[in-house]
């Protein structure tokens, strides 16, 4: 009998274990479903939450954009722009192109009148038609500028107005300076000093070029003087038939 009741006791201890773990494997599995349709839940409201924000923020947006728009619509003339632009604003200023830059042309006009070189007698007159005595060199050359007296400091002026085409010093003329006077026209200024200007510069009728210097060996015995050329397209011609109206200085 006891050993009967033993093993009924066992049996029910058996059942009950049974019993307890499958409630207890129905209720984990149904809190597990519950977890798992609760996030289900969660990411759908976090969804359906953003998404009212995203197009709230997409209209934000767009509404910025078409007042952006409007505002940089002219008004209906044309005469204004939107506000956001200034009205004063100043247009940048056009640079010039390099090389595009035209040079000044020059003419030799001796009709309005022309300055003398230097104030002084003539000491040797132009002469290409025949020769005529040099003094220091004792003998008889052409002579195709004029050679006019002067002193030591003296200053000597620009003829005419024209561009500075050369400078440089040779043992006859000592320093000498090249002006383009313009239609063909050059003058030629030898036996000076302490000069004024640069090749390139671009002087006026009058200004001084330098002043007289001591004279070159070529010319020691006619004394200080200022040798003075002038040429039509290259060729020497009588400078004191075009000053010979100008009255000198």
């Amino acid at each position: 009998m006891k050993k009967y009741q033993y093993i009924v006791a066992i049996a029910c201890v058996l059942v009950g274990a049974v019993g307890f773990a499958s409630m207890y494997a129905i209720d984990h599995s149904q809190k597990k479903e519950q977890d798992n349709s609760q996030v289900v839940e969660n990411t759908q409201d976090s969804e359906e939450e953003s998404l009212p924000e995203q197009d709230s923020q997409l209209a934000d947006n767009q509404g910025a954009t078409e007042d952006s728009e409007t505002e940089l619509e002219p008004n209906v003339d044309g005469s204004e722009v939107a506000d956001n632009q200034t009205e004063d604003s100043e247009e940048p200023e056009e640079e010039t192109p390099v090389g595009n830059v035209k040079e000044e042309v020059l003419h030799f006009q001796p009709e309005k009148g022309l300055v003398w070189p230097v104030q002084g007698p003539v000491l040797l007159d132009y002469s290409m038609d025949g020769t005529i005595y040099y003094p220091t060199l004792q003998q008889y050359q052409y002579n195709p500028a004029m050679v006019i007296g002067g002193e030591v400091n003296d200053k000597v002026y620009f003829i005419a107005k024209g561009k500075i085409t050369n400078i440089e010093t040779n043992e006859v003329t000592g320093c000498t300076v090249t002006q383009d006077l313009g239609d063909g026209y050059t003058a030629v200024y030898g036996q000076l000093k302490e000069l004024n200007f640069e090749v390139g510069d671009t002087v006026e009728s009058g200004q001084v070029i330098g002043y007289i210097s001591e004279p070159t060996k070529y010319f020691a015995v006619e004394g200080p003087n200022v040798y003075f050329q002038l040429l039509k397209d290259d060729v020497p011609v009588d400078p004191e038939e075009i000053l010979a109206e100008t009255p000198q200085q």
